[in-house]
């Protein structure tokens, strides 16, 4: 099934929901990072929170960039979506592995770590992008994103992730959704709600199922009238190109530049998001520095 994103909303206005699945393209992350299934975890939870937040965006040209620092041995972790939900991201250190937990669940938590902030940083086309910083409560991601809803932007927010690994690795499941109260909700509706999200099953186990996010999201606001406003593809989406590390390269000045074109080796310069790998040779490095803007 192609991944996808919807987005909607209940009857009475009071309710905004999005979701996705994603298992194809948490599966090509890992496939790209090689990584181990805390990694992939972890990684696929980012990567479908930073999906869902940047659908939307006003801008065409518009993106969101997730960063979580929690201190914990899978290092940094970034995402990065667009307007339409396509996401790139990559971890610090893949190949991480740890004891299952207690419950014989992945323990992102502290993988992630919990002493640390998540970064939101919305690029809308503006002079200055907004950039909102909360501290991690958990490191489970879900939990994390809702907060930052809470503290950095006053919305009451609902956040489920989650990614099942199976033995050989692969990615078998994979989504989450963002549902969120709109001003002048009721209050009778927060706990009408508390109690629906409490007792539904996870995502992963309801995709495992052959649920859609559509019957999901229905089975979770039951009563409330959800409907559809919107669905399409998503995917993992790298914008990496010669000509943009070209320009990085020439940013880094003459002086480092010239440095590099004087070590007489080709440079390798390969992109964090996907993996691909651009060789400059010294005339290629010659070229660039007379490129270089002097003062």
């Amino acid at each position: 099934m192609t991944d996808y994103l919807i987005r909607g909303m209940t009857k009475d206005g009071f309710v905004s929901v999005s979701a996705v699945e994603c298992t194809g393209l948490v599966e090509r992350a890992r496939q790209i990072h090689h990584t181990l299934p805390l990694a992939t975890a972890a990684l696929g939870r980012t990567l479908a929170a930073a999906s869902m937040m940047g659908d939307g965006l006003k801008s065409d040209n518009g993106s969101v960039t997730v960063q979580i620092r929690g201190g914990g041995p899978l290092g940094a972790i970034t995402a990065v979506a667009d307007h339409k939900g396509n996401v790139r991201g990559y971890l610090q250190n893949p190949a991480v592995d740890l004891p299952l937990r207690a419950d014989g669940k992945l323990d992102v938590g502290f993988g992630v770590g919990r002493q640390g902030l998540l970064t939101v940083i919305k690029d809308i086309g503006a002079r200055e992008p907004f950039s909102g910083k909360v501290a991690l409560r958990s490191g489970e991601i879900a939990e994390d994103i809702a907060g930052y809803y809470a503290e950095s932007e006053q919305t009451p927010t609902v956040c489920a992730l989650g990614v099942l690994v199976g033995r050989d690795q692969q990615v078998t499941a994979a989504g989450g959704y963002l549902v969120q109260l709109m001003p002048g909700a009721p209050d009778s509706l927060v706990d009408q709600l508390e109690k629906s999200f409490t007792s539904i099953p996870s995502v992963t186990s309801l995709l495992s199922q052959g649920k859609t996010m559509e019957q999901i999201m229905d089975q979770a606001l039951e009563g409330l009238g959800f409907h559809v406003l919107e669905k399409h593809p998503v995917a993992y989406e790298c914008h990496c190109s010669r000509q943009k590390v070209e320009q990085a390269l020439i940013s880094m000045g003459e002086k480092e530049l010239r440095e590099l074109r004087d070590s007489g080796e080709d440079a390798h310069i390969t992109c964090q998001f996907c993996d691909a790998e651009y060789v400059f040779s010294t005339e290629d490095l010659t070229a660039l520095l007379k490129q270089v803007k002097r003062p």
